[in-house]
């Protein structure tokens, strides 16, 4: 145990990531986009004041599972940016993104990063956003897509428009969230609340991710 002289450090900043991903016909032959969008939501403790950003991306030719992987990319390293370790709380639509960085990597690292049903698809990817995510405390969360939650409903207008507009945030700007969220009341049939502001006492980091060995993909 490290001696701190009695002193308490304050835990790293806390902030929520909402993530989804779009590709245009996913799955058929040739070039579909694809684009990845995610609203990021931190509370600063001198004014306790919600401040939201947004970030998205696309690409011309991708796939459902690897705009995913690089909604998380993107954001944990915008994260980065910002000079500070984040305790994240990441959430999801994708089975594939959160069941891989809460398990699948653990295994896939203790085999020299190969998989026991064939090679890994898009390695390169996992190795990129276990880097990313290494970065900071990540606490991975899934969530029902498509099902009013507010926070993934307007991360997933984030990606479909970028995956039809081929477009860049350029990294993290300030989010039109709350105007959108009008729009999507005046059309809901029920209000449904907007997700709160995880609190402190509830986070829980996941397991440490592994390292990545030199001369990955």
């Amino acid at each position: 145990m490290i001696d701190t002289g009695g002193v308490a450090h304050p835990p790293h900043p806390l902030v929520a990531v909402y993530a989804d991903e779009s590709c245009l016909g996913n799955g058929r032959d040739g070039d579909n986009p694809g684009g990845a969008g995610a609203l990021v939501e931190y509370q600063p403790p001198a004014s306790g004041e919600l401040v939201r950003r947004d970030i998205w991306l696309s690409e011309p030719g991708t796939t459902n599972n690897r705009m995913a992987l690089r909604s998380a990319i993107e954001t944990l390293r915008a994260l980065s940016g910002k000079g500070v370790r984040f305790r994240v709380v990441f959430t999801s639509d994708s089975r594939y993104l959160v069941d891989g960085m809460s398990d699948w990597v653990h295994g896939w690292a203790r085999r020299g990063w190969t998989r026991k049903g064939g090679a890994i698809e898009n390695l390169a990817l996992w190795m990129e956003c276990v880097e990313a995510a290494r970065a900071h405390d990540v606490n991975w969360r899934w969530v029902r897509g498509h099902r009013g939650h507010p926070q993934n409903e307007y991360a997933n207008h984030l990606a479909t428009r970028a995956a039809a507009e081929q477009t860049h945030s350029g990294g993290l700007v300030p989010s039109a969230f709350d105007a959108w969220w009008e729009g999507w009341l005046a059309k809901a049939r029920v209000p449904i609340p907007v997700a709160p502001f995880p609190l402190e006492a509830d986070f829980r980091p996941g397991i440490r991710l592994p390292p990545i060995p030199p001369g990955r993909p």
